[in-house]
Formats: structure tokens, sequence, C-alpha cells
């Protein structure tokens, strides 16, 4: 799995749907960190 595409491919969705990260969090039942986690691909390393 290529991480600079999954990262990318999140924050440029979220981006798209003018959603905050933690408006996303919110959804997905995760904290805001995580999102941040997974937008600069601390989390899949």
């Amino acid at each position: 799995m290529n991480h600079y595409i999954t990262s990318t491919t999140i924050k440029t969705l979220r981006e798209k749907l003018r959603m905050t990260q933690s408006q996303l969090a919110m959804k997905l039942c995760v904290s805001d960190k995580t999102i941040s986690k997974w937008e600069t691909g601390d989390s899949l390393r």
C-alpha cells in the first residue's frame, strides 16, 4: 500500500466534502488526532 497516496486521498476527499478533521472524526467514531495521523501517514508506517 502506498502511504502517500492513501494519506493524500483521505485529506483530499475530506476537504472536497468541506469537512474538518473533527467533523470526519465524529462521523467515523474516532478522535480528530486519529484523522490527523491518517492524513500525515503516521499511522501507516
